[in-house]
């Protein structure tokens, strides 16, 4: 019962971690607070000793090299990527963490994608501060609830 109640307080510490990161990059998309560039500094430093193991993974022919580049790409310094991760650690149950990641994932490919074959438009629509701003509200009342 001990162990029970020290978990579930653990995890609402990891919720309410995940709600501020979610908060703080909501407000980092709408160009409101710029602090995550800190956190992706911070980041920069390892990425710098990781990002060269990526490479000679590259090019990608075989699945376990790619799930290896995927799983090195988790350090790359975004506060997109920090967020979720926070996020899916307060989840405590693991294969619902890796779901979460690999569902992450595959929302940014549209983007990803999109960004590659409309790069022009895309940007344009991303840069107005309308959608910035939508983007942010929408995020913020996620991490609220």
């Amino acid at each position: 019962s001990v162990l029970n109640h020290a978990l579930d307080s653990f995890a609402l510490v990891l919720r309410i971690l995940a709600a501020v990161m979610l908060i703080l990059m909501a407000l980092y998309i709408a160009n409101w607070w710029k602090g995550l560039l800190r956190i992706e500094a911070l980041g920069r430093v390892l990425w710098r000793r990781i990002e060269p193991i990526g490479r000679r993974l590259m090019p990608v022919v075989k699945v376990p090299q790619a799930f290896a580049l995927g799983s090195l790409w988790g350090w790359m310094p975004c506060g997109l990527i920090y967020s979720m991760l926070a996020w899916s650690l307060a989840v405590a149950e693991p294969l619902r963490a890796a779901a979460m990641m690999g569902a992450f994932g595959l929302g940014t490919l549209p983007a990803i994608l999109a960004t590659g074959v409309a790069a022009r438009r895309v940007s344009i629509w991303i840069r107005s501060p309308a959608t910035r701003t939508l983007a942010a509200l929408l995020i913020i009342t996620f991490a609220v609830w």
